[in-house]
C-alpha cells in the first residue's frame, strides 16, 4: 500500500532535545557499571568472578531485548509518521505483550538450562565461585521479564521523540541499583545476594514505571489498553522488524564473548589491556550510540510519512553530528589518556597495550565508526532489518571473530590483532551499508497493510 507523503520537520531544538538525554542515558549505563564493579569487589575475588561470569550472559540478554524492542518500536514510529496515533498505541501494546511473552519463555529456558550454563558454558571454576554464581544466577534471572518490558517502554518513548522519559527512568533504576548495592553490601554485609537483589528490584521498578507512564493521556503514543490477544498483522511486523534486530544484537555480543577465550590465552597483560580498552573505548562511542538511537526515531517517522527525501536529509545531518561529537570526545580522551591510565594499577606491559588499543581505536573510529554503526540505524528504522542483520552477521563471524583469532593467536599480533580485525569488520560493513543507503531498496521496506 502506497503511503501518502506527509510533511515531517525536526528542528535543531527537536534533535537536541532528543539526542542529549540519550547521551546522558548512555553515560549513566557505563558509569553505573563501573560503580557496581567497584562495590562487588568489596565482597571478594570469588564474588567478582561469579558476577562477571553470569553477567556475560546477562549482557547478551540486555542487548537482545534492547535490539528487539528498538526494532519492534519502529512500527509505532512509522504509524506516528503517518499521523495514526491510535494504531501507534495499539502496536505499542502489542510490542509490550510480545516482549513479555518472549521474556517469560527465555526466563523459563534459562532456569531449565541452569546446570548447562553454570557447569558447561562457564566450565570448571572454583567451588566458592560456582556457589556464588548459582546464587546470583537464581536471583537475577527472575528480572528477565522486567528487563524486557522496560526495554520496550524505553524504545516506545524514544520513537515518540521523548527520550527524557527513558533517561529519567534509567536514572531512577540505576539509583535504586547502586543505593541497594551499597546498603546490602556495606551495612547488611550480604554477599552476592546484596548485588543481585537490587538488580531485580531496580528492573521491576523501571518496568512498572514505564507501563504507568505509557498510560498517561496526551502522549503521541498512548497505550491506554493492555490486551492478551494478539493482532496477527502487528505481530507479523514486529517479527519482521524486531527479530532480525534482536538476533543481530545477540550475535554481536556472542562474538565478543567468544573472543574473550582467545584473549585469555594471550596472557594476563593482554586480558587487563583488553578490559581497560573496552571500558575507555565505550566512552569514545557514547555520542555515536546515542545519535544512532535518535536516528531510529527520526527516520522511522519520516518513512511512516512517506517522506524519503527527509529521511535521507536527517540521516546525513545526524551522521555529520556523530562525526563531530565523536571526534571531540576521542580527542578529549586522547589528551586525558596519561591521567586515565594512572587510575589503573596494572603492569607496564598491560598499560602500554591499553594505550595502543585506545589510541588505535580512537583514530579508526573517527573515520569508520559512524558509517559502520550509526548509518545502518537509518536502514533499520525503514524496516530493512534483514539486510543489516545479514551483513553484520557475515562481517562479524568472518572478520571480527575469524580474522581476530588468526591475527591474535596464530599470526603473532596478540591482543592488538583482535582489535585490528574489528576495524576490518567496520570497513566491510561500510562497503555494504553505504551503497544500500544511496540506493532505493530500503524505501520499500516499511510497514505493510
Amino acid at each position: 500500500m502506497e503511503t501518502k507523503q506527509i510533511n515531517v520537520e525536526f528542528t535543531k531544538e527537536d534533535l537536541r532535545r532528543l539526542a542529549v538525554p540519550l547521551v546522558i542515558e548512555q553515560l549513566l549505563a557505563i558509569t553505573v557499571g563501573l560503580c557496581d564493579s567497584v562495590m562487588v569487589s568489596q565482597v571478594g575475588e570469588a564474588a567478582i568472578s561469579a558476577v562477571s561470569l553470569v553477567d556475560t550472559v546477562n549482557v547478551l540478554l540486555v542487548n537482545a531485548f534492547s535490539s528487539l524492542a528498538t526494532g519492534g518500536a519502529v512500527i509505532a514510529g512509522q504509524y506516528l509518521g503517518r499521523r495514526e496515533p491510535a494504531k501507534a498505541g495499539h502496536s505499542g501494546a502489542q510490542l509490550l505483550l510480545f516482549m513479555g511473552e518472549v521474556s517469560l519463555l527465555v526466563m523459563a529456558l534459562f532456569y531449565l538450562g541452569k546446570g548447562f550454563v553454570l557447569n558447561v558454558v562457564f566450565g570448571q571454576v572454583e567451588p566458592d565461585v560456582a556457589a556464588y554464581a548459582n546464587t546470583y544466577y537464581l536471583i537475577v534471572e527472575a528480572s528477565t521479564p522486567f528487563l524486557a518490558v522496560y526495554s520496550a517502554g524505553a524504545a516506545l518513548f524514544r520513537v515518540m521523540g521523548n527520550s527524557r522519559i527513558s533517561m529519567w527512568v534509567s536514572l531512577g533504576m540505576n539509583v535504586v541499583n547502586v543505593v541497594g548495592n551499597a546498603v546490602l553490601i556495606f551495612i547488611f554485609h550480604m554477599g552476592v545476594e546484596g548485588v543481585a537483589i537490587p538488580t531485580l528490584v531496580s528492573r521491576a521498578v523501571a518496568a512498572v514505571a514505564m507501563v504507568a507512564l505509557l498510560r498517561r493521556p496526551g502522549l503521541p503514543l498512548q497505550v491506554d489498553r493492555f490486551t492478551l490477544r494478539h493482532d496477527k498483522y502487528v505481530v507479523k511486523n514486529i517479527l519482521r522488524f524486531g527479530v532480525p534486530n534482536g538476533l543481530e544484537g545477540s550475535m554481536f555480543q556472542l562474538g565478543k564473548i567468544l573472543l574473550l577465550s582467545t584473549v585469555s590465552v594471550l596472557g594476563t597483560a593482554s586480558v587487563a589491556a583488553n578490559a581497560i580498552g573496552n571500558t575507555i573505548c565505550s566512552f569514545q562511542c557514547v555520542a555515536g550510540n546515542a545519535l544512532g538511537l535518535a536516528m531510529v526515531t527520526v527516520v522511522s517517522r519520516c518513512v511512516g510519512a512517506g517522506s524519503y527525501e527527509k529521511a535521507r536529509y536527517y540521516t546525513k545531518k545526524l551522521l555529520k553530528s556523530t562525526y563531530l561529537y565523536m571526534g571531540a570526545t576521542i580527542i578529549a580522551i586522547g589528551l586525558a589518556l596519561p591521567l586515565i591510565m594512572r587510575l589503573y594499577n596494572v603492569s607496564d606491559q598491560a598499560a602500554e597495550y591499553a594505550r595502543q588499543i585506545i589510541l588505535m581505536h580512537g583514530g579508526v573510529a573517527l573515520v569508520l565508526w559512524p558509517a559502520s554503526f550509526t548509518l545502518p540505524q537509518a536502514l533499520r528504522a525503514a524496516g530493512d532489518t534483514r539486510f543489516t542483520m545479514a551483513v553484520s552477521t557475515v562481517s562479524m563471524w568472518t572478520l571480527r571473530v575469524g580474522l581476530g583469532i588468526l591475527l591474535g593467536r596464530f599470526w603473532g599480533f596478540g591482543v592488538l590483532g583482535i582489535w585490528m580485525a574489528m576495524f576490518a569488520d567496520w570497513a566491510l560493513r561500510i562497503a555494504f551499508f553505504l551503497p544500500r543507503f544511496r540506493g532505493h531498496r530500503w524505501e520499500t521496506m516499511g510497514i505493510r497493510e
